[in-house]
């Protein structure tokens, strides 16, 4: 099984968004980020899609559920702010079906420290460029190992 853990894509400036961060959508670079997700997974099996209810997660992973034929699920264990606890309860949850799970740079780094802290080989940069994705291959009962994937160009 694959878990790919996906940093949303570009969105607007923080700066200049006056409404609430969580509204806050994806920029037009974001939009071909996210369009190319679905390019970046293609021949890999994803069965269920999870986001944080922020917009810009919902519409990083939304065409890539399109693709799929499946629902985007919102869930705070992904939203920015999150505990690493919470997260990772998601992902040993969430180990028995190849799914995607889009989240914010604030949460994957903690993860991916989690992971390697508990055995799992860290392959590839630690990253968390936009629109990026660390590929968690699931071993039987453990995290084998997490591969950086450079986003879509």
């Amino acid at each position: 099984m694959t878990l790919y853990l996906i940093r949303h894509a570009k969105a607007g400036r923080r700066s200049e968004w006056t409404g609430r961060d969580a509204d806050r959508p994806l920029s037009a670079k974001g939009r071909r980020q996210a369009d190319g997700l679905v390019g970046l997974l293609a021949g890999r099996p994803v069965g269920r899609v999870l986001s944080s209810p922020s917009v810009r997660c919902q519409q990083t992973v939304a065409p890539l559920a399109r693709d799929r034929g499946l629902d985007v699920e919102l869930t705070p264990a992904l939203d920015e702010g999150a505990a690493v606890d919470d997260t990772m309860q998601l992902l040993v949850a969430n180990a028995t079906a190849d799914s995607a799970l889009c989240s914010h740079g604030d949460v994957i780094p903690g993860v991916i420290e989690h992971l390697a802290a508990t055995g799992t080989e860290v392959k590839g940069p630690r990253s968390t460029a936009k629109g990026s994705v660390y590929a968690i291959e699931v071993d039987g009962e453990r995290f084998a190992t997490a591969t950086y994937l450079d986003p879509p160009t």
